[in-house]
């Protein structure tokens, strides 16, 4: 999968609670979102990376076999990366624990509390839509640059004007293809189709209850896959399980939140739940090898496993490794978006789109894509996040204005 980031495309909510609430629940548990977007965005952006550039591990095991150069063991290190496509589902639990985190802690405290649909919707529209035409713009520049290197890159799709607006209408996957060489998009027309649907979930979910709605929808996932995904139909039935897994979720820390004072569960029930995370994250790298499909379900578990606990921990001050990756969260949508149009390009300038041998010039690529993804984010993104911000009704208790920026 790639990527959408998935997912990536839902900021932190602030919360609406008391501030010694919004506190407790944001210290340190927001870090551990930041870390896991920009953990799952840096993820799928190297396993693109590795598809564009280099031969692949079955090719490079062939050639080389076994050696000891440097080059050899980094490259052999790299293994790990064939299972990048679980940086995405990653970005739809996220995305779904986001969305609806606020909500959840709301209806912790007021059982009558409605949902503004059509300010939800406008919110999400300023959030998503100009970041998405400057990435179609972007990408149109770039594989335009990287048709004139023959031979051709086999990433690139049309760039015409109808694929165009299929992706610019989050179409793709159902009513046409990926624009250009930007794969990554077909994620995001199933985020923009889980929030149109959104509304309808949390009405029901005010009427069941949210672990009913979880149970429902992956009924209706399995369905789903079965009549669409066998005809190359991606529509958001079909991942929507994925994303209502961090509804739960944002469910389960909104109850927590109310219990206060409450005794933490004895140290085996972290091992129970990071080790059920092992297991189906392991279980994902296995099912990978006969369908991406159902990998992805079972990174989603995985990861919902690891995300209930860790955003169970009262550690307030983060780990080093959290607030580096905390850094490229900020920017991991606009990273998603980007990035294999950079990597085309460059591999069309510098290789004539020939796989290269070295594992080198993946790191190149990289050290390019980050640095170019973060003037995007500060160009483009962040005032879409803004204009997202200015959006939301003036009579909520705020967060600080970082938080209210991020909606």
């Amino acid at each position: 999968m790639s990527d959408s980031a998935f997912g990536a495309s839902a900021p932190p909510l602030s919360f609406a609670t008391a501030p010694s609430d919004a506190h407790a629940v944001s210290a340190g548990k927001e870090h551990v979102i930041d870390a896991m977007r920009g953990f799952a965005a840096l993820l799928v952006a190297y396993f693109h990376c590795r598809q564009v550039v280099w031969v692949g591990m079955q090719s490079f095991h062939h050639t080389v076999g076994t050696s000891f150069s440097l080059s050899s063991l980094v490259a052999y290190a790299t293994f790990p990366i064939a299972w990048g496509s679980a940086g995405v589902p990653i970005f739809f639990v996220i995305s779904g624990y986001c969305i609806h985190r606020n909500a959840a802690f709301r209806l912790a405290q007021n059982s009558n509390y409605r949902l503004d649909a059509r300010n939800f919707w406008m919110r999400r529209f300023a959030r998503i839509y100009p970041v998405l035409l400057a990435a179609l713009l972007l990408t149109l520049a770039l594989d335009s640059a990287s048709l004139q290197f023959a031979p051709v890159s086999h990433k690139i799709r049309e760039i015409g004007l109808l694929p165009f607006l299929v992706n610019l209408f989050s179409l793709q996957g159902v009513a046409g293809y990926t624009y250009g060489s930007n794969g990554a998009l077909w994620t995001l027309s199933l985020e923009v189709q889980f929030y149109a649907v959104y509304p309808l979930l949390f009405a029901l979910r005010r009427r069941f209850g949210v672990t009913p709605i979880l149970l429902a929808v992956a009924a209706i996932n399995v369905v789903s896959a079965l009549l669409l995904e066998r005809h190359d139909i991606q529509f958001f039935p079909s991942y929507w399980f994925s994303w209502t897994l961090g509804v739960w979720i944002a469910e389960a820390q909104a109850r927590q939140s109310q219990q206060r004072g409450q005794a933490h569960g004895p140290q085996r029930s972290a091992l129970v739940w990071y080790g059920l995370a092992a297991l189906f994250t392991a279980l994902g790298c296995v099912v990978f090898h006969f369908g991406q499909y159902g990998a992805f379900q079972m990174w989603a578990i995985g990861f919902a496993c690891y995300l209930y606990k860790a955003l169970d921990s009262r550690r307030a001050v983060p780990g080093p490794a959290t607030r580096v990756l905390s850094q490229f969260g900020d920017f991991s949508f606009s990273l998603y978006l980007i990035h294999l149009p950079i990597f085309v390009l460059l591999s069309s300038v510098l290789f004539r789109s020939s796989l290269q041998m070295s594992i080198w010039p993946t790191f190149g690529y990289m050290c390019v894509a980050i640095p170019v993804a973060y003037v995007f984010y500060r160009l483009v993104e962040l005032p879409a996040m803004k204009w997202s911000a200015s959006l939301k009704p003036k009579t909520r208790a705020g967060g600080d204005a970082r938080q209210a920026a991020r909606v």
